[in-house]
């Protein structure tokens, strides 16, 4: 426990990150280009994104609170290039932010498009007209420690977008390596945690009132847990399936 913890230790100053995604170019660091996942655009247009990422990044920064100000202000633009992230982000805009200070400290931001929730047609307009503020503000009243750095803003094309940090420091869990007892004891931690992040949301009386004291609703989500798994264990061998007929390659 203590080796991996030591190991997300190393993770919190962005050194990690500065050597495995920058580069020497021109004189100058910059963000390495891992295409298809990571990449600047060619020419004028990456001049531009630069560009709107700078204005971007400005509006981000105003609506910070003064200790994070004076903070980044200590650290300026160096790069900015698009990012693949998880399935959960397709069809969005991604990408990560190199800040530098004067004596050569790193940041990694990263930006993500935020879109209106699919909630809306069923619990009505988002209070919040921009829709990554209500992504932060979610994470924010939900997490008991959210990114120092998470924050919001929108470009000259009306899109929203949401910033933190690229990476933080986390432990995952090997769930390979545990037993029956060991994963129900993870399991219970990760719903009760999960259930006083709820709570803090100001409307645990109604969640517990929903739930009831019946086993209707752990059935329900026994169910879908189970239905989940065979969905993700069907595309799973479609991919393969599809790695091995090579219509997906690297």
């Amino acid at each position: 426990r203590l080796k991996r913890l030591e190991k997300a230790m190393e993770r919190t100053p962005h050194e990690k990150e500065f050597r495995e995604l920058t580069e020497a170019k021109d004189g100058e660091v910059r963000i390495k280009d891992m295409p298809p996942l990571l990449y600047h655009f060619e020419g004028k247009r990456q001049e531009l994104f630069l560009e709107q990422v700078t204005k971007a990044y400005q509006r981000y920064y105003d609506l910070l609170p003064d200790d994070r100000k004076i903070l980044l202000k200590q650290y300026k633009i160096q790069d900015a290039a698009m990012k693949i992230v998880g399935v959960g982000s397709v069809g969005t805009w991604c990408g990560i932010v190199l800040l530098l200070s004067e004596s050569g400290d790193a940041i990694f931001l990263q930006f993500k498009e935020a879109n209106k929730s699919v909630l809306e047609p069923y619990a009505g307009d988002s209070p919040y007209e921009n829709h990554a503020q209500r992504v932060v503000e979610g994470q924010r009243l939900m997490q008991s420690a959210s990114d120092i750095f998470l924050g919001w803003t929108t470009n000259d094309a009306g899109q929203d977008f949401y910033i933190r940090q690229l990476r933080d420091a986390k432990i995952k869990p090997n769930l390979e390596l545990m037993d029956a007892k060991s994963f129900s004891a993870y399991a219970a931690t990760c719903g009760r945690a999960l259930s006083q992040a709820h709570a803090r949301s100001g409307v645990a009386a109604a969640i517990a009132g929903y739930m009831g004291q019946s086993s209707k609703f752990v059935e329900a989500i026994v169910d879908f847990a189970k239905g989940y798994e065979k969905h993700n264990r069907k595309t799973f061998e479609q991919f393969m399936t599809a790695v091995g007929e090579k219509k997906v390659t690297e």
